[in-house]
C-alpha cells in the first residue's frame, strides 16, 4: 500500500481565479451596488449563490442594503439570502441600514427574519449604530420591532452610552425615555 501523497489542506495551493471569473464576480457585486435586481434574479435563476461573499465578507445582500437598493434587496432576499449573514467586521445587513437611516430597507429585512437585536460576529446591534450616528427615526423603527435599548456591547455599553460617547444629540433621550421589555405601558 503506497503512502497518501496528496497535498495536505493547510498546505494545498489555493486555486487562481482566471480573469473572466474575477470580472464577472465584480460584475455581480456591482450589480448588488447599483440595484440591478433583474439582472441578479436572472443570475440566481442561472444558480448563482444568493450568499456571495466578497473578499471583505460583504454579501451580495450587505451591498444592497447598504447602498439603499431596496428592489434588489428584495431579490436577494428572495433567493435566500441570509439577512443576519455579517461581514468580516460583523456588521449585519441590518446594521449596514440602521447607519444609512434607511427604514425601508430595514423594514425589508426585518420582514424577511433579520434578528432586530443580531449582532453577527460582532457585539454592536443596528440599535446601537443607529444611536450612535444620531438616527431618531431609525431608532424609533428598531424600538418598534422590539430591540433592547439595555442590551450591552462586549465592552458593556448599552446603545445610550454608546450614542453619549458619539455626541449624539437626541438619541441619548429617546433611549432614556424607552420602553423596556417586560414593561406595561
Amino acid at each position: 500500500m503506497d503512502p497518501d501523497t496528496s497535498p495536505k489542506p493547510e498546505t494545498a495551493p489555493k486555486p487562481e481565479l482566471d480573469a473572466d471569473t474575477l470580472a464577472f464576480a465584480a460584475r455581480v457585486f456591482q450589480y448588488a451596488r447599483m440595484g440591478h435586481a433583474e439582472e441578479l434574479a436572472e443570475l440566481f435563476g442561472q444558480g448563482l449563490p444568493a450568499n456571495l461573499r466578497n473578499d471583505k465578507g460583504d454579501s451580495l445582500l450587505m451591498l444592497a442594503a447598504y447602498n439603499g437598493q431596496a428592489e434588489a434587496t428584495r431579490v436577494i432576499l428572495e433567493a435566500g439570502g441570509d439577512p443576519e449573514l455579517a461581514n468580516d467586521r460583523g456588521q449585519t445587513p441590518l446594521a449596514g441600514a440602521a447607519f444609512k437611516g434607511d427604514r425601508d430597507i430595514a423594514n425589508l429585512l426585518l420582514a424577511h427574519g433579520a434578528a432586530v437585536d443580531g449582532t453577527g460576529t460582532g457585539s454592536r446591534t443596528a440599535l446601537m449604530t443607529a444611536a450612535m450616528f444620531n438616527r431618531t427615526e431609525m431608532v424609533a423603527l428598531l424600538l418598534a420591532h422590539g430591540a433592547d435599548p439595555d442590551r450591552r456591547d462586549g465592552a458593556g455599553q448599552t446603545a445610550a452610552a454608546l450614542a453619549d460617547s458619539m455626541g449624539a444629540a437626541d438619541t441619548p433621550a429617546q433611549l432614556a425615555g424607552a420602553k423596556r421589555p417586560g414593561t406595561t405601558g
